[in-house]
């Protein structure tokens, strides 16, 4: 038999289901927006390597550059001190050649250094900025986190709370019942029990067979709306309220699937004369 109580506790249960529901959604909400954060972070951090990685390249570059342009000054002026030894013309020319060749290749590296410079120097100021941008990311998301980490534990607390409350209030429930009850709020917007007026289901609105509604009112055992899921209890109609409730209809859910069985014969009917009387 179904008592008043156990009705008061399904409306109680009810809202702490709901209550539990919700907060176990935000707790899976919450690290996402962390995810988010932390894959842009991520991206930063490729960033950074790549440039650094690149500035590391265009260093060796400019040593090699370096290098080479030492040893062209080198040449040059070896050559340049042997001009006063020469004896003819074409050892010379031949020297001469040298260190114009010297001379040019300088020039070229003085060039390349000075844009491998740039190049280092733009860098440089980049990788500074995205380091200085990484340090202030991961210490907003060390901040996030343990508020997060803090907000998660709250919530947890209260889901813990509330369980605590559930647990008495189906102490004396059919544990089948309470497992679909559950399962219906989280289906129906958190709405698991409702009335029926008359032989109307308040949730879906639908119309409920006389013998069903009986059944309701009766509260031998919980009964599930047909339609909706819902766990039904009977309310009296409210004065001036449409009352569907008919004395007449003693049929039951099956009879309600052959009423709309002969409506669609019926609309099949009608579909055909019109089809007939457009022919003609």
């Amino acid at each position: 038999m179904v008592t008043e109580s156990d009705l008061d506790k399904l409306r109680s249960l009810q809202e702490i289901i709901y209550e539990k529901i919700g907060l176990e959604k935000g707790i899976r909400e919450i690290p996402k927006l962390l995810g988010t954060q932390e894959e842009m972070l991520s991206r930063l951090k490729e960033t950074f390597k790549k440039k650094y990685k690149d500035y590391e390249n265009i260093k060796a570059e400019e040593n090699d550059l370096k290098n080479r342009l030492f040893e062209a000054e080198s040449s040059r002026e070896k050559s340049e001190k042997n001009m006063d030894s020469i004896a003819t013309q074409r050892e010379y020319e031949a020297l001469d050649k040298e260190i114009k060749d010297a001379f040019e290749k300088e020039q070229q590296y003085r060039k390349d250094l000075q844009h491998k410079e740039r190049l280092l120097s733009e860098l440089d100021e980049q990788i500074k900025q995205q380091a200085s941008l990484i340090e202030s990311q991961e210490k907003d998301m060390e901040d996030r986190r343990k508020k997060i980490e803090a907000e998660i534990s709250d919530k947890q607390k209260q889901i813990d709370n509330l369980k605590k409350k559930e647990s008495k209030l189906t102490e004396n429930l059919d544990t089948e019942v309470v497992f679909k009850f559950e399962r219906i709020i989280k289906n129906k917007m958190g709405i698991g029990i409702v009335a029926i007026k008359g032989n109307v289901c308040m949730g879906c609105h639908m119309i409920l067979p006389v013998q069903f509604a009986n059944e309701v009112r009766i509260r031998e055992e919980f009964v599930f709306c047909p339609y909706c899921s819902r766990i039904l209890f009977y309310e009296e109609s409210a004065e001036g309220e449409e009352d569907y409730f008919n004395t007449e209809d003693t049929g039951a859910l099956s009879d309600l699937d052959e009423m709309e069985d002969e409506e669609y014969e019926d609309d099949d009917e009608e579909e055909e004369i019109v089809n007939i009387d457009s022919e003609e």
